[in-house]
C-alpha cells in the first residue's frame, strides 16, 4: 500500500510518503530561497517522496520564528519560491507550503517589538516572553496575511499549501485553552478558540485558484503545563475542518517551546541544546533540559491513538500520520487499519533523502535515523538542518 497513489482534492500523489515540514534554517535573514534550500527539496523529491511539505514559511514580518526561516511575507519572495518549485516538479515530485505565523513563540529581537498572541497570559520558559494580546484589529491583520500569503503561493506554482496548527504557533495557540484565555468571540469556548482557524482557511481558499489543496497540521496534545488541546478536542476540531472542506489533515503534537520532546520523541542532546543558550541561562537550562532525559523515548507511532480518534470525523479526508514510524511493516499496519492514508516522516528524510526509493526497491524495511535529534539540537544554534550523528561541531 505504501507506494499506492492516493488524491488529495485535485492533487494525485503517486505514494504514500510525505515529508513532513521542518525548519530548514537555511533561507537568508530576509527569509529568501537559497540554493541549499532548492538542493535539499531536489534530493527529497529525486529520492522519490510522493509529497514534500516545507518548513514553516511566516505569512507576516510579526510571526516570524526563526533567524533563517523562509519567507512568503512579501512579493519579493514568490521568484525563489517559484525556482524552489519548479526544482521539485523537474524531478517529478509535488511541493506544499507550510504557511505559519509564530504569533507568541519568537522574540523581541528577531520581529523588532513584543511578539503578540491571543492572550497575553504568563512568560514562556525559554524566551522568557510575555506576549500582549492581540487587538481585533490585529487578529485580522493576521488572518489577511494567511489569504495573501496563499495568493503569493500560487504565483510561486507551488501544489497546495498547509496551514500550521500545531507546535505551538499562532494558530495553535488560538485553538488551545492553554494559551486562550480571551472572552470575546475569539475565545471562552471551542467554537469561538477555532474562529481563527476557520476564518484563516476562508481567507486562503479565497487566495488560492480552485481546486488547489489546503491541508492542516493540527496538534493532538499540546503537552502544556495545563490542559490544551487533547485528542477528544482534536476530534472535534478535525470534523468541523472537514466541513469546511480542507483536502487532508497531518495529526501531530506538542510545543516547540512548552514540549519540543513531545514533538519529536527520541534522545535529548543535552551538551548540544546549552550550547544554543546565552551564557546567563546556560545553568538553569541545563538543569531543564536535563529533567527531560528519559521523558519522551521513542516506542512507536506516538500519535496513532489520537488519529484513530480524529479519522472518523474526517470522512473521506485524507489523514497523515507523522510521528515515530521507522519500518515497512509499521507503515503497511497502519495504512491497512485505515487509522491514516499517508505516513508523514521527518528525521528519517533528514538522515535519508533517498528513503522512500531504498525501500521501493526493497533494499532496506526500516529508517537508518537513530532519533538523537542532534538535527534539531542544531537548527536550535541556527544550523542547517542536516544529520549530525556520530558528530556535532561545537
Amino acid at each position: 500500500m505504501l507506494f499506492e497513489p492516493i488524491s488529495l482534492g485535485e492533487l494525485r500523489v503517486k505514494n504514500r510518503f510525505v515529508n513532513a515540514a521542518t525548519y530548514e534554517a537555511m533561507a537568508t535573514e530576509a527569509g529568501e530561497v537559497t540554493d541549499g534550500l532548492v538542493e535539499r527539496y531536489r534530493r527529497l523529491a529525486r529520492g522519490d517522496v510522493g509529497l514534500i511539505i516545507t518548513g514553516h514559511v511566516y505569512v507576516h514580518p510579526l510571526g516570524r520564528g526563526a533567524r533563517y526561516q523562509l519567507g512568503i511575507h512579501t512579493d519579493d519572495m514568490i521568484p525563489g519560491l517559484e525556482r524552489l518549485a519548479q526544482a521539485v516538479h523537474r524531478e517529478g515530485g509535488k511541493i506544499v507550503l507550510e504557511l505559519a505565523h509564530a504569533g507568541r513563540q519568537t522574540t523581541s529581537a528577531l520581529i523588532g517589538e513584543t511578539p503578540q498572541g491571543p492572550s497575553s497570559r504568563g512568560r514562556d520558559p525559554v524566551n522568557f516572553v510575555r506576549p500582549r494580546a492581540m487587538s481585533e484589529g490585529q487578529i485580522h491583520e493576521a488572518i489577511r496575511a494567511f489569504g495573501k500569503a496563499a495568493e503569493r503561493a500560487a504565483e510561486a506554482r507551488v501544489d497546495g499549501v498547509e496551514i500550521h496548527a500545531a507546535h505551538g504557533y499562532l494558530v495553535n495557540q488560538f485553538l488551545s485553552p492553554f494559551f486562550n484565555v480571551r472572552d470575546d468571540g475569539w475565545g471562552g469556548s471551542a467554537e469561538n478558540r477555532f474562529r481563527f482557524l476557520r476564518e484563516v482557511i476562508l481567507a486562503v481558499q479565497e487566495g488560492l485558484p480552485d481546486r488547489t489543496p489546503i491541508l492542516v497540521k493540527l496538534n493532538s496534545r499540546d503537552h502544556t503545563p495545563r490542559q490544551g488541546i487533547t485528542p477528544p478536542l482534536a476530534a472535534i476540531y478535525g470534523r468541523w475542518l472537514a466541513e469546511l472542506g480542507i483536502e487532508g489533515l497531518e495529526v501531530s503534537c506538542g510545543s516547540t517551546i512548552y514540549a519540543p520532546f513531545a514533538m519529536c520523541r527520541g534522545d535529548v542532546p543535552v551538551d548540544e541544546l546549552v550550547q544554543s543558550l546565552p551564557w546567563w541561562q546556560k545553568p538553569v537550562g541545563r538543569l531543564i533540559i536535563s529533567r527531560w532525559v528519559g521523558t519522551y523515548d521513542l516506542a512507536g507511532a506516538y500519535n496513532l491513538e489520537a488519529a484513530k480518534l480524529i479519522k472518523p470525523e474526517l470522512g473521506d479526508i485524507p489523514l497523515i500520520l507523522t510521528g515515530g514510524l521507522r519500518t515497512v511493516s509499521q507503515m503497511e499496519n497502519v495504512l491497512r487499519s485505515e487509522v491514516a492514508d499517508l505516513i508523514g516522516m521527518s528525521r528519517p528524510f533528514i538522515r535519508e533523502p533517498r528513503l522512500v526509493k531504498r525501500i521501493r526497491e526493497r533494499r532496506t524495511d526500516s529508517a537508518s535515523c537513530v532519533s538523537c535529534n542532534r538535527c534539531l539540537a542544531a537548527i536550535a544554534q541556527d544550523m542547517a538542518v542536516r544529520c549530525y550523528f556520530g558528530g556535532f561541531p561545537t
